[in-house]
């Protein structure tokens, strides 16, 4: 939430009266961008006390663990269900709807953001995990991609550690076979943990690795630009990913226009085997974005 500038999740935080944060820390994300005026009454879960400033003073503080604390306050609740279909959810649903309705029917090639995503989502079923790397692909992730059920979209907050996704996804494809995991990742998180690859081989793991290609740190790139007007040395060059994933043992692809993305995902989904995908994004999209999201305001 927060994404840089106001976006869709910002509107609950402004109707809001309580924030209930669990497991939340400081250093995470800065409290002024949820709760400005430091009129919100929070409630802090967490095994550590809360850190405070002006716009995090904690109302109620519950220390202990996090899983046996929300039983605890599950079980006193009493069947008490809070629904979420209030005009102002299903509205701002419908905002986020819209962008990725559009983005699926973006036919730009190399890809916009929004079409991998929207590809991405119809390729992976409600219960398929995906790994999300850190990049600027964690945040269009993030802010777009649909999910229906817990522990689906997996994504390295905190520290942000480059490279988790391809690893993170064997484990994941072992520790739930019937599942079908993809790693998303961006090129220079890609080149840092690509010979995993040999172990997913080796050892017969099922994998598929989505690359969103742009030949260089697309994250620092797209900070630097917002903030300075500029970026420098955040460009590099990739080998040949087709050549280099066969070299493993592994079925390399590199699409060729919009309309091949999802196919190309059903196809190396579906296979037992181990698939690198590689796949050229358009990040011009981001200053748009940035540009969008300083005009948004609940009444869109």
């Amino acid at each position: 939430f927060g994404f840089m500038r106001r976006d869709y999740t910002n509107f609950g935080f402004e109707e809001a009266d309580v924030i209930i944060a669990v497991g939340y820390e400081l250093q995470e994300f800065d409290p002024s961008r949820i709760n400005p005026d430091g009129d919100k009454k929070i409630i802090h879960i967490s095994r550590v006390p809360a850190e405070v400033d002006d716009s995090y003073s904690v109302d109620v503080g519950i220390i202990g663990d996090i899983s046996a604390s929300l039983d605890a306050l599950a079980t006193e609740l009493g069947g008490l269900r809070w629904t979420i279909d209030d005009e102002d959810t299903v509205a701002t649903r419908a905002l986020l709807a819209k962008e990725l309705e559009q983005g699926a029917a973006d036919e730009r090639y190399p890809l916009a953001p929004q079409r991998v995503i929207a590809d991405t989502r119809a390729a992976l079923g409600r219960d398929d995990i995906v790994l999300v790397d850190t990049g600027a692909l964690k945040m269009w992730m993030a802010r777009l991609y649909p999910t229906y059920a817990p522990n689906t979209c997996l994504i390295s907050n905190g520290l942000s550690t480059m490279g988790f996704s391809l690893p993170g996804a064997l484990a994941v494809q072992l520790a739930r076979p019937q599942s079908k995991v993809l790693a998303a990742v961006g090129d220079g998180s890609f080149l840092m943990h690509s010979q995993e690859i040999e172990t997913a081989v080796r050892e017969n793991i099922p994998l598929t690795v989505l690359i969103w290609e742009d030949n260089g740190y697309g994250l620092i790139r797209w900070k630097m630009d917002l903030e300075v007007g500029e970026n420098s040395n955040t460009d590099f060059g990739n080998p040949d990913i087709v050549q280099y994933a066969r070299s493993f043992g592994a079925k390399g692809y590199h699409i060729e226009s919009a309309g091949d993305l999802l196919p190309t995902l059903r196809e190396a989904l579906a296979d037992p085997g181990v698939s690198i995908i590689n796949c050229p994004v358009d990040y011009a999209e981001n200053m748009n974005l940035i540009k969008h999201l300083g005009h948004l305001d609940s009444a869109l």
